[in-house]
């Protein structure tokens, strides 16, 4: 062995390299000192093999556990796997080994689902008399589970079992245990011998957790033994020790078959009004009086078009809105009778480690592979045979390229490694109010087409024979395509068909392709988008990991049962949607288009004309050049291409060797390449002959070739262009977080990181673009007026001109123009018209299908309602009373939001006079006494008898919103704090949180009046002429700005926002110049530095922080710089980012205890919300510099008051706020409360502003 090396600090110094330094030898034990570790269950192990070998020898028979155990016991730990925790060690982990993981059910997994199968249908009885005796009322604590059996002679059992208040239940031979545990309120764990039983409050109360929470059943159960331990109650096992994790397999079976009992219970109420429903149909219903007005009996339409008829009721009652007609037979043309809209989901696949259980629920969404497989093996087998010609109006060039720039266009893209993966995702078809239908799962790597044709088809089934549906999907010009080349669909089938595109995705199509298939410009499909599946995937997001390591069958119960809840929600606000589609859509988008269609100044009749020549023209099979023509002419540019660099080359060899002594074997050889590079080019010139462009393009004869060249090259370029636009729009909408509006970006940290990495593909775009623009120059040159071939239009080189560029989604125009060039080509007044037209077009059709789906939910609220009623006196029904008393109550509590323009309430009081008088004569005279429920109200101990934090002293008038039961949209505030905090300096995934304590103040009185005195900024322009300014100065080049406490970069998309007279400005720009303003100020050189020195300005992301409950620490790291507990007065800008994008400004004087508001738009309405969050911002600051050693002896629990500084509205647009609020910067510093800054003004401030950015040292 080696000597043993010093230490480092041990080694002597040398001069120079020094010596090589070797690590030292590290000390290893020996062998035989070194400790032997048994694999844990060796002895168990070796033991148990003894005693079989023993038993082998001895002629008995092997046996796999040395200690046999009761059979009582054995029975119980294989009816009851909640316990499988209490077992011996060697019962578990010698036995079942982890490799290979079974992903299968046993025997025992499969007998014991068959048991609770069996078990809930008598459990049904005993849960209606619990819901019968515990509804609407306050549940007393049971004293004890006895069974309700009156006979003398049934025996008696007692059962020792787990429960909330009592662990011993008395069952019969009428009543098992089951039954005597559910009728008293409790959910057993096991089927047969249960050891624990849950609270069906708790289980009630999990699922509607669970419905907006999606959290799994694990957290449930940590909470529950957690809260168990800390009150003293530990659950222990058969061997006293503790059980760590007591409840989580029983509370997940409780909760998974109490959930199923609960679909028993429905399916017996579904029966029992399916059952009024038949009887209706035979009943006379009353007629109604005649100052009622009625819905008319006739179709909108007329007699001869629309024929009756009814869907089945699984549609009705997912979407009465769809279905609840009885005319149906409207013209494909007009938009058919149903909208639906199908879509892929790849992130709700299920990995194949996972496994499966056995079969337990009967999915009421889920079309059986069976029926799916089907529809596939039909598609294969037709797709052998040679397609059937067809009419269509979309060349295939066009279809091809719309399927090849889609995932979803070909069904052999792979989307999911089905290697790992035994399930890639699911697909929903949904109704135009986002409602879901139907679902199917995804086994293939793809999205293939059998998927959405089996959904389709699945719902031909259930609709009238003669309804008509239009379908919108991502690729509907695809599946269209393959469905009329293919008899894949029958003819009375797709006679009722017809396809679109959704609304976000048909952008991304050939332009040919959305003159057909854009919703936006088909006719008849008013409004609908076909984005309702994007929305229901944005609500599902929560299951996807729980889905994903679930057992197979449980995924599909959690999705469909989920789906369920969903559509119950939406059903019930089907009346605000149909409200907000109104107000939004038809009088929102209808209005500004109609302003735009009366200032273009052209005719109706004239713009609905060049629209007709546009899509006769740009539909034209010459306007798209054959695919093999693109390709090859690609090639044949990328040659050129290759040729120019190397005559370059060439030219750049011969002056070097020039220069110099070169021999003549030199020249020679550089005189035959040069030969050679002259032969290629020649070659290359007769290869672009050759690929007939003239034969091609015929109308193209006596153009240019270079012309033409020039033309084809522009035309894929712009192709190209759109594709990448497109794109870019999306990113930037998804991850726009306004300031002053939706088009500029808020960047703090992460966000800033993703807008960077956008950017970075931003260069590529505008390289095309400016690659386009030189096209577009060129052929201006080379064109001819003989040729009469349109030349293109140039492209806005900004994104935000670029996403309102009327002629971006129009390709280039490759033939001559017969005659004149046509007006929808040339005339930007038509072109404008024409856009306008279509979107009045659109919301005069939605209009109309608005209201028919008004009355069709009038219609069904009025079936519906009789039924129940039917169905309540009905004797048979004696037991399902209550659950049917809820469901009415609940379609009555719907009434008011169904209420529309197009159908008022005396409809729905009709509606319930004509249901009460059918009851009348259904019972004789003689009205049913109801049993009604008593409602039990909840008073709020906090609210009782106090005053809120906040009081209105003067009359506001506050704006008055439409209620809405559908989810809340995420706040963006809270998204970009989040990226923030995930961005934090820990950087430890698993650290635990710390809890931030409760902040508590006093109450903040909001005056709305001007305080007095209240001081003026007159003249605020002038204040800012304290620099001399070198003009001209350049705006390309990004500036640096360095304050006391870090640096500003103000980019080149910054410094053109300021150039731009028209933008919003967003958070660099304000937080930027307002820190410039803030260093400037407190100079001590400054005129206004006693003013300025007592300001602590802070930032927009400052509020976020504590809105979202930063922890103290990461509040004082972010702003003790600032050393704001030295100031008197806090600065604090503030984003808003609902029910508009808007700046506003917060002024706190501590010494006075007053916050003076600034908007320029004088809303009174947000700051009830936004004082409250001011407040305890203000009180966590001053409570951190108390804190860490800083006293600020600040009262924060009496004497807040809140003030507005402006009361009447300043500001004229919708861009200046920014500015506004600057402006009120810039006068705290100068020791006023408010500027008197103008309107008028905002375009020299904005120039000044821009002035000091450019005088800062460029980056």
């Amino acid at each position: 062995m080696s000597r043993k090396l010093p230490a480092r600090g041990q080694q002597s110094a040398t001069q120079g390299l020094g010596q090589a330094y070797t690590s030292p030898i590290k000390r290893h034990p020996r062998p035989e000192k070194k400790r032997r570790t048994a694999p844990i269950g060796q002895d168990l192990k070796r033991r148990r093999l003894e005693a079989e070998l023993d038993a082998l020898l001895n002629g008995g028979s092997s046996s796999t556990n040395p200690e046999p155990s009761s059979p009582a016991s054995s029975v119980n730990e294989t009816l009851e796997p909640t316990d499988f925790d209490d077992l011996p060690f060697q019962d578990v982990s010698i036995e079942a080994s982890p490799y290979p993981r079974r992903i299968l059910p046993d025997n025992t997994g499969i007998s014991l689902y068959e048991r609770w199968k069996s078990a809930l249908p008598r459990l049904v009885d005993a849960i209606l008399h619990f819901i019968s005796a515990s509804t609407g009322c306050i549940v007393e604590t049971p004293t004890s589970l006895q069974t309700t059996c009156s006979k003398v002679e049934c025996p008696r059992k007692t059962t020792s079992i787990l429960c909330l208040f009592q662990n011993h239940t008395v069952s019969c031979g009428c009543q098992d245990v089951l039954t005597v545990l559910v009728t008293n309120g409790l959910f057993p764990t096991a089927p047969m011998f249960p050891r624990m039983a849950v609270s069906i409050f708790l289980l009630d109360f999990y699922t509607a957790l669970f419905e907006r929470s999606c959290d799994a059943i694990n957290a449930l159960a940590a909470a529950l033994n957690t809260f168990y331990k800390r009150r003293g109650f530990v659950p222990v096992n058969h061997k006293g020790e503790p059980m760590p994790d007591a409840f989580r397999r029983g509370l997940g079976y409780a909760v998974q078959w109490y959930d199923n009992l609960r679909t028993h219970v429905s399916k017996r109420v579904n029966t029992a009004v399916v059952s009024a429903y038949s009887h209706l149909d035979g009943l006379t219903t009353p007629t109604p009086p005649s100052e009622v007005p009625t819905l008319p009996e006739l179709p909108p339409d007329g007699p001869s078009l629309l024929t009756r008829g009814e869907c089945a009721r699984i549609l009705v009652e997912r979407c009465p809105a769809c279905f609840g007609g009885n005319w149906f037979g409207r013209l494909l043309e007009e938009g058919g009778d149903i909208h639906l809209g199908p879509d892929g989901n790849f992130n709700h696949r299920h990995i194949i480690s996972a496994g499966d259980c056995p079969p337990f629920y009967e999915p009421e969404y889920f079309l059986s592979k069976e029926q799916v497989d089907a529809v596939g093996h039909r598609i294969d087998k037709l797709r052998k045979k040679p397609p059937r010609k067809y009419n269509s109006k979309v060349p295939n060039e066009a279809i091809d390229g719309c399927e090849s720039s889609h995932t979803a266009g070909s069904g052999s893209n792979s989307k999911t490694n089905m290697d790992k993966f035994d399930d890639g995702g699911i697909m929903a078809l949904v109704c135009r109010h986002d409602i879901p239908l139907f679902l199917t799962n995804i086994d293939t790597p793809g999205e293939q087409q059998k998927y959405s044709i089996a959904l389709i088809e699945h719902v031909f089934t259930l609709v009238p024979k003669q309804a008509t549906i239009g379908v919108l999907y991502d690729v509907g010009c695809v599946l269209d395509r393959s469905l009329q080349q293919y008899p894949i669909l029958p003819s009375n089938v797709m006679s009722r068909l017809t396809f679109a595109t959704s609304a976000m995705h048909a952008y991304a199509h050939q332009w040919s392709c959305q003159l057909v298939y854009n919703p936006r410009i088909r006719v008849g499909l008013g409004l609908t988008d076909g984005e309702g599946v994007e929305r229901l995937w944005s609500r599902c997001r929560k299951l996807i990991g729980i889905t994903r390591v679930s057992a197979r069958a449980r995924r599909i119960w959690l999705l469909d049962r989920h789906m369920a809840s969903i559509g119950e929600e939406l059903r019930a606000d089907l009346g605000n949607w149909l409200r907000r589609r109104q107000r939004k859509g038809v009088e929102g988008q209808g209005g500004k288009a109609q302003k735009v269609l009366d200032e273009c100044g052209v005719p109706l009749a004239t713009l609905r004309e060049q629209w007709e020549l546009q899509q006769t023209a740009q539909l034209s099979i010459r306007a798209h050049a054959p695919v093999r023509l693109k390709k090859e002419l690609d090639t044949v540019l990328n040659l050129q291409g290759d040729l120019a660099a190397v005559d370059n080359a060439l030219q750049l060899t011969r002056s070097t060797i020039s220069s110099a002594s070169p021999s003549p074997e030199s020249l020679h050889l550089l005189a035959g390449l040069e030969t050679t590079q002259a032969n290629l080019k020649q070659e290359v010139d007769a290869l672009y002959s050759s690929l007939n462009v003239k034969d091609q393009f015929p109308e193209l004869s006596g153009v240019d070739l270079e012309f033409v060249q020039t033309l084809l090259m522009a035309r894929d370029l712009k192709i190209n262009i759109r594709k990448r636009a497109i794109g870019s729009f999306f990113e930037w909408d998804k991850l726009d977080q306004a300031a002053g509006g939706r088009e500029q970006a808020i960047g703090t940290k992460l966000h800033q990181s993703t807008r960077k990495a956008i950017s970075k593909r931003k260069p590529a775009l505008m390289n095309a673009i400016q690659k386009f623009n030189m096209y577009c120059s060129t052929l201006a040159v080379l064109h001819k007026p003989q040729w009469a071939i349109p030349l293109p239009t140039p492209l806005p080189t900004q994104l935000n001109p670029l996403r309102e560029c009327s002629h971006l989604m129009e390709d280039v125009w490759i033939t001559p123009s017969t005659d004149s060039i046509p007006r929808w080509l040339e005339d930007v007044d038509v072109r404008e018209g024409v856009r306008a037209m279509l979107k009045v077009d659109r919301c005069l059709e939605e209009r109309r299908r608005l209201g028919m789906e008004a009355d069709n939910i009038s219609r069904w609220f009025g079936r519906e309602l009789s039924a129940l009623e039917l169905a309540i006196i009905t004797p048979a029904n004696s037991t399902l009373r209550v659950p049917l008393y809820q469901r009415r109550e609940r379609l009555l509590h719907m009434k008011p939001s169904l209420s529309t323009s197009g159908v008022g309430r005396a409809h729905y009081d009709h509606h319930l006079t004509a249901a009460e008088e059918l009851i009348q004569c259904v019972a004789g005279t003689k009205t049913p006494s109801y049993t009604w429920l008593s409602p039990t109200i909840l008073t709020n101990p906090s609210s009782a008898g106090g005053v809120t934090e906040t009081t209105l002293v003067a009359d506001v008038d506050f704006e008055n919103e439409e209620p809405t039961n559908t989810e809340p949209e995420p706040d963006p505030d809270a998204i970009i704090l989040g990226d923030y905090l995930l961005d934090s300096d820990s950087g430890c995934p698993d650290a635990e949180i710390p809890d931030v304590e409760e902040v508590s103040f006093g109450p903040v009185q909001i005056i709305w009046s001007l305080p007095e005195p209240l001081i003026y900024h007159l003249d605020p322009l002038a204040s800012l002429w304290f620099q001399t300014f070198a003009l001209p100065l350049a705006s390309n080049i990004p500036r640096i700005f360095h304050h006391a406490t870090g640096r500003i970069e103000f980019a080149t998309g910054d410094l053109a926002i300021m150039e731009d007279p028209s933008a919003r400005l967003n958070d660099i720009c304000l937080n930027g110049i307002a820190r410039y303003l803030h260093s400037t100020m407190t100079f001590p050189t400054s005129p206004v530095h006693h003013h300025s020195k007592r300001c602590s300005l802070f930032s927009t992301y400052d509020l976020l922080m504590s809105r979202y409950n930063a922890t103290d620490d990461e509040i004082w790291r972010r702003m003790r710089k600032q050393e704001y507990w030295t100031k008197d007065i806090w600065i604090l800008p503030i984003h808003r980012s609902s029910p508009t994008e808007h700046w506003v400004l917060c002024t706190v004087v501590l010494s006075t205890r007053e916050l003076l508001l600034f908007d320029s738009f004088a809303m009174s309405l947000p700051w009830k919300h936004e004082v409250p969050e001011i407040m305890c911002l203000v009180v966590r600051l001053v409570n951190l510099a108390n804190k860490h050693g800083h006293p600020l002896y600040v009262v924060t629990e009496t004497g807040w008051s809140a003030q507005p500084v402006l009361v009447q509205r300043q500001q004229t647009n919708g861009f200046d706020c920014g500015l506004f609020v600057l402006a009120n910067i810039l006068a705290v510093l100068n020791g006023c409360h408010v500027s008197g800054i103008r309107q008028e003004a905002m375009a020299d401030l904005r120039k000044i502003l821009l002035a000091h950015l450019l005088a800062l040292p460029p980056k």
